[in-house]
């Protein structure tokens, strides 16, 4: 079994904490689901989010999706002039039987701009 890195990434469409948690837990279920991942396999979530998001951590999605016993950790991104407002990223380690090139990064919505060269 390798340890494989996840990425993936959502923009809100406001800074709301019930907000927050509906799409972070949402980009997490999709990153689970499209890599045929259980949440066992995680090993670990870093989470980013721009500066303009402020309500929640988004940590607290995994945790009421009832992932307790993996660690997390949330971040500030850095603030670049003219980047992509309301984002939340997320870098997941997992163990997965996937070889590298079969790893499905997760970008959903506008946020799949940001990354078209590894966003599926």
């Amino acid at each position: 079994m390798a340890v494989r890195a996840v990425r993936g990434a959502v923009q809100l469409e406001r800074d709301d904490a019930g907000h927050m948690r509906d799409r972070v837990g949402g980009l997490l279920t999709a990153v689970l689901e499209r890599n045929g991942l259980v949440p066992d396999d995680l090993i670990s979530v870093w989470f980013t989010a721009t500066p303009d998001l402020h309500s929640d951590f988004p940590a607290v999605a995994v945790r009421e999706l009832g992932i307790v016993d993996v660690p997390l950790i949330c971040a500030q991104e850095l603030d670049v002039a003219g980047a992509m407002p309301r984002v939340v990223r997320l870098l997941a380690h997992v163990e997965t039987d996937l070889p590298k090139s079969a790893v499905a990064h997760v970008y959903l919505g506008a946020a799949a701009a940001l990354r078209k060269d590894i966003a599926q």
